[in-house]
């Protein structure tokens, strides 16, 4: 997100702790209810953004939230309305990974079902967030934060043992990867943890 840091006037929708606020400093914070610690301009749903007029935002900031809304089509149309033509749609959002923030927990992305849930958008870029040996290690550490083990704690550090020697040292394992089982099509980070998208409104 940083690369696409600015000044113009932004909507930072399910801004939780405003991790890249310092990128966006002309920015409003929307959410669903009240963070701590953290100023939230707007509460308010984001499949039901009706208090704000069409067009009113440059840029639209929407970080790890996409994976949470049970009906993304209808969020996605609500962002298209508020933001001005050529308006600016930057959102993250989980492929392989575990449940969190139970219940609201609802969908995973592949690149390709973010392809087609954001059609009608000129999409600038995909950006995966991280290679499949990486993903193993992040799922890995997600193992030690978010399970109980035997003997507890020396039994949780090994978890993020194995994930420190799976990304540091079996990264080179892997030559080539395909998106099926038969070798056809050539494929990068088949387990990939998830993605960054920049999607720009064109009318």
């Amino acid at each position: 997100m940083k690369k696409y840091a600015t000044g113009k006037k932004t909507l930072d929708i399910g801004c939780g702790t405003a991790l890249y606020g310092k990128y966006f400093p002309n920015r409003m914070t929307l959410d669903i209810e009240p963070r701590p610690n953290t100023q939230v301009d707007i509460i308010a749903d984001a499949h039901d953004l009706s208090e704000i007029p069409d067009a009113s935002y440059e840029v639209i900031l929407c970080t790890e939230v996409l994976e949470h809304l049970h009906t993304p089509a209808k969020a996605i149309a609500e962002f298209h309305r508020v933001l001005q033509p050529g308006g600016l749609l930057l959102l993250s959002t989980r492929f392989v990974f575990p449940l969190h923030d139970v219940p609201g927990d609802y969908y995973r992305y592949t690149k390709y079902g973010l392809q087609h849930l954001l059609q009608g958008w000129e999409i600038v870029e995909i950006v995966d967030e991280a290679t499949t040996m990486e993903t193993l290690a992040v799922l890995y550490q997600r193992i030690g934060f978010q399970c109980d083990t035997l003997w507890l704690r020396p039994f949780k550090l090994l978890w993020f043992l194995k994930a420190w020697f799976v990304q540091r040292c079996l990264f080179w394992l892997l030559t080539e990867e395909y998106g099926d089982i038969r070798h056809i099509q050539t494929e990068k980070n088949i387990l990939c943890s998830g993605y960054y998208v920049a999607a720009r409104k064109t009318s």
